[in-house]
């Protein structure tokens, strides 16, 4: 595959240069920075342009909730509930064009799907929104396979009434940005 770095001359950093994309055979393109998914939506929550968080007046980033948690941005209106809104970074691909969450076991992710279900039931209004950062991916799965109580989780939190999106990635050498919806697997919703 071929790779991009960016050169990094920030004392701080451990390292001279940052991986930011890759290419792989096939030629899709492969976002590596899992920073990017919160500033990618972070920009189409102050445009507006995602639907479904278009009326919001207020973007809050990273703020507490729940116990010992933050979520990614919190969303308010004076005329509205406040909305959680959990971003998580999706690059997984094994095939055909799915993009596949989780990567691995996550303990992390099994914690904020709980917390968005509480935020339901206390009346506020959560999202899981997930960014493939994959231009071979436009459905969305969960990889059930590798973390299966991860996907039973997700199972039960839609059932609780937060709200499940995906998001592709338009990716090139010189920049990222937000792509369309993707749909999404039914089973998310249908596990028992």
């Amino acid at each position: 595959m071929r790779v991009w770095l960016e050169p990094n001359d920030d004392p701080k950093k451990k390292l001279k240069f940052a991986w930011r994309v890759a290419q792989l055979k096939n030629e899709a393109w492969v976002g590596i920075d899992t920073g990017i998914p919160n500033r990618l939506v972070k920009e189409a929550l102050l445009s507006k342009s995602i639907f479904e968080f278009a009326d919001y007046a207020t973007i809050q980033p990273k703020q507490k909730y729940g116990k010992n948690s933050r979520v990614d941005f919190l969303l308010t209106h004076t005329e509205q509930c406040n909305t959680y809104v959990e971003v998580k970074n999706v690059h997984l691909w094994r095939g055909d064009d799915w993009a596949e969450f989780p990567d691995t076991v996550t303990a992390r992710g099994l914690k904020h799907l709980g917390v968005l279900g509480d935020m339901v039931e206390a009346g506020h209004r959560a999202v899981l929104l997930y960014c493939a950062q994959h231009t071979a991916c436009a459905r969305f799965r969960l990889a059930a396979d590798l973390d299966l109580a991860y996907a039973d989780a997700c199972a039960l939190a839609s059932k609780r009434g937060v709200e499940i999106l995906c998001f592709g990635c338009n990716i090139s050498p010189y920049a990222i940005t937000l792509g369309r919806a993707m749909p999404i697997f039914p089973t998310i919703l249908n596990r028992s």
